[in-house]
């Protein structure tokens, strides 16, 4: 377990017994929020932050939907895997690091084990059987993303300047999709409206108490796990480094992951076939959870060349999922521990309202970005609409929408 850091915020009064218990109950009430999203929220990092706007913001109201947005930028703004890093940054914000480090392995765990056992059974899955299993969560995911786009767009955007960053951004964003453009988009609509500052109200402002433990931590895991790589030469060990780099590194979410993956371990060092690559590709598309959990299906089959067994292959798996998860988390621990302080400031407050436009812009893109590659029928225009119409009625849970187009392609 990561070592605690003691948090910013100054000391409270021992909690009595009838406290603990209210706040021990609402813990748990989350982090069985935080499995129910583990194992339905489908779609990629636009659609998990659908599904959290409406449960963690809209039925459990943890946070509100600005302090959703900015603990996604600031986590769209560091390498890493975004909805990973925004929800286990929710979890220190409600509980502390104790609460956060449970919310993290609750989130990771169903994906993880998926492709865990998805690289121990390659050779017996029916990629066309899958494929049809699955048909029908694409256009449900697109319907999420499309509410999100909807409700964000309602509660943060009040300003003839937030409507022209969010369409720029918008526009940007869908003409050219780089990994490296979101958080060019992010901080420059941040500056556009810092100038804004003066007309914010003053906040008491308190001097930056930055803790640079978590960040001296990643630094500290990088150099050793380098240096370990390369003098033990131990599979593991070397795995580890490999994906604890790449988790580092990677801006943009798991489909920017997927190319550096393929070249490093297809077409460089041959752990697995292209035929096997593609096969997990899909899969992960179709999984609840993180798309960054294909590191533990690569790490699985990668141990195949030691001849250690299934026994090797789940050390593999556990390997390639600590080392691409541990960079962003320790990442996000060190900035969440401050951001509060930082944007007391007004010209941090005043340029949250940019930050806020361009998040909008980019899930309004994103809905778009998402459509494109479905096949145009009307079955999956039919299920977008649908889904877009039952999560506005505010009556149907997202598991059951979800489970329902699991089942329908079970069925059809």
């Amino acid at each position: 377990m990561l070592p605690q850091t003691p948090s910013t915020a100054p000391a409270s009064p021992p909690l009595r017994p009838p406290e603990r218990r209210v706040k021990r109950g609402r813990n748990l009430i989350f982090l069985k929020d935080v499995a129910a999203l583990g194992l339905t929220a489908f779609g990629g990092p636009q659609a998990h932050m659908a599904m959290m706007l409406r449960l963690l913001v809209d039925k459990r109201r943890y946070l509100t939907a600005a302090d959703l947005l900015e603990i996604t930028a600031l986590c769209q703004i560091l390498p890493g895997p975004t909805s990973t890093q925004t929800i286990t940054a929710i979890g220190f914000r409600l509980g502390g690091p104790n609460l956060a480090y449970l919310t993290l392995l609750v989130w990771m765990l169903p994906s993880v084990c998926f492709m865990t056992a998805a690289g121990l059974t390659i050779s017996y899955l029916d990629k066309d059987q899958v494929a049809r299993l699955v048909q029908f969560v694409q256009p449900v995911a697109i319907g999420f993303v499309a509410y999100s786009a909807y409700k964000i767009s309602e509660k943060v955007i009040h300003t003839k300047t937030s409507v022209g960053i969010m369409v720029v951004s918008a526009l940007l964003v869908y003409r050219f999709q780089l990994p490296w453009l979101m958080p060019i988009l992010l901080l420059a609509g941040g500056s556009l409206t810092t100038f804004r500052y003066q007309k914010m109200p003053r906040e008491q402002t308190i001097p930056l108490q930055i803790e640079w433990s978590n960040f001296l931590l990643w630094l500290g895991v990088f150099v050793s796990a380098a240096l370990l790589g390369s003098y033990t030469k131990l599979l593991p060990v070397r795995l580890f480094e490999n994906f604890y780099r790449n988790g580092s590194l990677v801006f943009g979410g798991g489909q920017v992951l997927a190319p550096l993956f393929y070249t490093e371990f297809v077409e460089f060092k041959h752990y697995l076939t292209n035929k096997e690559f593609l096969s997990g590709l899909g899969l992960v598309q179709a999984m609840p959870g993180p798309n960054f959990s294909f590191a533990s299906y690569i790490g699985a089959l990668a141990m195949r060349q030691t001849g250690s067994g299934m026994s090797g292959q789940l050390l593999g798996a556990m390997v390639g999922a600590a080392g691409i998860f541990m960079p962003g988390t320790l990442l996000i621990f060190f900035l969440i521990r401050f951001w509060d302080q930082l944007k007391r400031y007004r010209v941090i407050k005043a340029s949250l309202e940019g930050i806020n436009a361009v998040s909008a812009g980019l899930v309004c893109a994103a809905t778009f970005l998402l459509y494109h590659p479905l096949p145009e029928t009307p079955v999956n225009l039919g299920l977008i609409v649908v889904t877009f119409l039952l999560l506005l009625w505010e009556r149907v849970p997202s598991y059951v929408i979800v489970g329902t187009a699991l089942l329908a392609g079970a069925i059809f």
